[in-house]
C-alpha cells in the first residue's frame, strides 16, 4: 500500500478550517417579514361648490349720516315714471340699470344727481321735494293715440296738455283710438303705475253701444266670463240704459285695463260695439261740462284719493292752484274751438300725406 504524504493531509486540514472560519464569518440571513403595504395618499383636486354671488346687503341710512339724502334706486326710476317699485327691483337685478357708468344692483341708494340710464337710456331724475303730484282729467275725442308721437302723424292725446317744466305727463292706461273720454294723467309715475295695475281692482265704467240682438243669458255669460284670447274675461255688472231697435246702450264695468277689452267681451257674443266711451274711474266720474278735448286739473282733495286708494301718502298742500269752481260756459266755447281747428289741422296734414 502507498503511504499518504504528510504535506498533503496539513494542507486539506487547512483548507477545511478555513472554509469552516468563512462559514461562521458569513451573515446570517434573516427571514423576511412581509410588512403591511402603507396606503398611498394622492392629492385629489376638490372642485369648490360654486358659491350664489351675494346680494348686496343693503344699509339703511343712520340719522345725522350723509346717506341721509340718498333714496333707493328702483324709488328714483318708479317716480321717474319707468314703472312700479317691484318692476324696478327687476329691472335692477336683470343688470339692465347703470349709475354714472356701473352697473347698479339692487339696494343702491342715489343723490340724484347722478347719471342713471335704463337700458342705455338717460332717465330724467326728479327730486322728490320738487316734484308736483299733479293729475288731469282729460275728455278723450275719437281719432287721438295714446302715444307721445305717431309715426303717421295723428293727433296724440299728449298736443293739448299744459307744458311742464322739468317733468312730464304720464298717461293712466290707454284708450284705443276710437274709443272717447275719461282719461287720467299725473306726474307722478308710482301713482301712474299703481292705477293702472290689476291687482289694485280699480273699477271702470263704460258707456257702450251694442248693435244687434240683445238677450238676458248673453248678459249672464258676460257677468260670469267668458274666455279671450288672453285668458278669461268678465264685466262686474251690466246696466241697461235704454235704445232704440237693435240700437243699446248699456253701462259697463270692469277692474282691469287689457287691450279692446270692453269690445271684446261683446264681440265674442257675435254683437258689435258701434260708440264706446268712458266715464268713470274709481269713484271719479267725468266732468259733464268738459268738453272733447278739454283738460281739467284735479284739486287737492281728488289727488289725494287717487293716492289713498293705491296706499301712497298723501299730500299735505297744493303746489298747483286749482279753481275747483266748474268751467265757464266761455272757456267751454274757447276749448271747443281749438279742438276742431286741431282736428282740421291734422286732417288737411293727413290729406297732403297721401297725395304726396
Amino acid at each position: 500500500m502507498s503511504q499518504q504524504d504528510p504535506l498533503t493531509d496539513v494542507n486539506k486540514e487547512s483548507r477545511n478550517s478555513m472554509s469552516e472560519n468563512n462559514q461562521q464569518n458569513k451573515p446570517q440571513n434573516k427571514p423576511r417579514v412581509k410588512q403591511k403595504a402603507k396606503p398611498i395618499k394622492r392629492k385629489v383636486k376638490q372642485e369648490k361648490a360654486i358659491q350664489p354671488t351675494p346680494a348686496k346687503k343693503t344699509v339703511e341710512p343712520k340719522s345725522g349720516s350723509k346717506e341721509n339724502n340718498t333714496e333707493k334706486l328702483q324709488k328714483v326710476l318708479a317716480r321717474a315714471g319707468k314703472g312700479s317699485r317691484r318692476a324696478m327691483e327687476a329691472v335692477i337685478s336683470s343688470g339692465r340699470v347703470s349709475v354714472d357708468g356701473k352697473v347698479a344692483y339692487l339696494g343702491d341708494r342715489v343723490t340724484g344727481k347722478e347719471q342713471i340710464k335704463v337700458d342705455g337710456h338717460v332717465v330724467t331724475i326728479i327730486d322728490s321735494d320738487e316734484q308736483m303730484c299733479r293729475v288731469l282729467i282729460y275728455n278723450k275725442p275719437e281719432g287721438e293715440m295714446c302715444t307721445r308721437k305717431d309715426p303717421e302723424g295723428r293727433p296724440t292725446v299728449f298736443d293739448r296738455l299744459p307744458p311742464l317744466d322739468g317733468e312730464r305727463w304720464i298717461a293712466v292706461g290707454r284708450l284705443d283710438i276710437n274709443t272717447s273720454g275719461m282719461l287720467l294723467f299725473t306726474t307722478d309715475g308710482e301713482l301712474a303705475n299703481k292705477l293702472m295695475h290689476p291687482s289694485q281692482q280699480i273699477e271702470r265704467e263704460y258707456a257702450v253701444r251694442v248693435f244687434g240682438e240683445i238677450d238676458e243669458a248673453m248678459l249672464q255669460r258676460l257677468r260670469a266670463g267668458v274666455k279671450l284670447e288672453d285668458g278669461m274675461a268678465k264685466f262686474n255688472s251690466i246696466t241697461y240704459r235704454g235704445g232704440e231697435g237693435r240700437n243699446h246702450w248699456f253701462h259697463v264695468v270692469l277692474t282691469e285695463g287689457r287691450n279692446r277689452e270692453v269690445r271684446r267681451l261683446w264681440e265674442s257674443q257675435e254683437v258689435q260695439v258701434s260708440r264706446l266711451i268712458r266715464v268713470r274711474y274709481g269713484d271719479l266720474e267725468m266732468h259733464r261740462q268738459l268738453p272733447l278735448g278739454g283738460w281739467a286739473e284735479l284739486p287737492l282733495k281728488d289727488v289725494n284719493y287717487f293716492r289713498q286708494l293705491v296706499g301712497l301718502p298723501v299730500e299735505t298742500k297744493s303746489k298747483v292752484k286749482v279753481d275747483e269752481k266748474t268751467i265757464d260756459n266761455a272757456k267751454n266755447r274757447r276749448i271747443r274751438r281749438s279742438v276742431k281747428k286741431h282736428q282740421l289741422r291734422h286732417k288737411h296734414q293727413a290729406t297732403r300725406r297721401r297725395r304726396s
